[in-house]
């Protein structure tokens, strides 16, 4: 097991706990949770089904805020922000991936990739040389005016990597990625999150797929909303 980066994390969670209430239940989704995410961790946190993994998901990613504990992102404590401030960060410091794609069925590829820039404020010119180059990358280069039903799932979901890419964020959050798509999709998919880990980018796999964790140098587990296990490996398994 590889000993912790010296470096300063670029996410912190400090005591954590998500609660909902049910009713007259109290549910305590994530309960006391302290973790560490350094830059170009390359992280599959999984569980079973009702373990906390969404809700790990929905706070990593500035979607919700904890109940009790602090967040820090880069350094900023963006557990008390407004709603307004929680976009912004997420614009800025965030790239998600999602198992359904979540693309706009009316826009082109280079089109989808450039969404992320529009709110950013970045001018046109730019946005479209930086969604040119980004969907080349992940070889869609010569599909830049393709809308998403002319494209398949693997195709899709190469779109989507593309766009969490595009305002160059501190960490890629991505849920059940491979989820929808066959074999050969899947992993050529994970060869994509493989390079760009290997390129320092930091990711955070949240899945359900054990052989997942076999790609990634570092897994956590959930259970009942506690982290039960965090191990780190000294080299990924291919």
């Amino acid at each position: 097991m590889a000993s912790p980066p010296t470096s300063e994390p670029v996410i912190e969670l400090r005591g954590v706990e998500k609660h909902y209430q049910m009713g007259d239940t109290l549910v305590k989704a994530l309960q006391g949770v302290d973790l560490k995410i350094f830059p170009g961790d390359y992280i599959s946190i999984l569980g079973p089904s009702g373990c906390g993994k969404s809700t790990m998901l929905n706070i990593l990613g500035c979607l919700d805020q904890p109940s009790v504990g602090q967040y820090l992102l880069d350094g900023l404590d963006v557990s008390k922000l407004s709603d307004d401030d929680l976009s912004q960060v997420r614009g800025k410091k965030l790239g998600f991936i999602f198992q359904s794609y979540n693309l706009i069925q009316q826009l082109t590829v280079v089109e989808n990739i450039e969404v992320p820039l529009y709110y950013q404020g970045v001018s046109e010119k730019e946005s479209r040389e930086i969604a040119v180059e980004l969907a080349t990358r992940v070889g869609l280069g010569k599909r830049l005016d393709h809308r998403p039903t002319e494209l398949s799932g693997g195709q899709q979901q190469r779109v989507a990597i593309a766009r969490a890419l595009s305002n160059n964020p501190s960490v890629i959050l991505a849920d059940e990625a491979t989820g929808n798509l066959d074999s050969k999709s899947g992993g050529d998919i994970l060869e994509i999150f493989d390079r760009l880990n290997a390129e320092g980018k930091t990711l955070i796999l949240i899945t359900h797929d054990e052989a997942m964790s076999q790609r990634t140098s570092r897994t956590i587990r959930l259970k009942d909303g506690e982290i039960a296990s965090d191990r780190r490996r000294e080299e990924k398994v291919p």
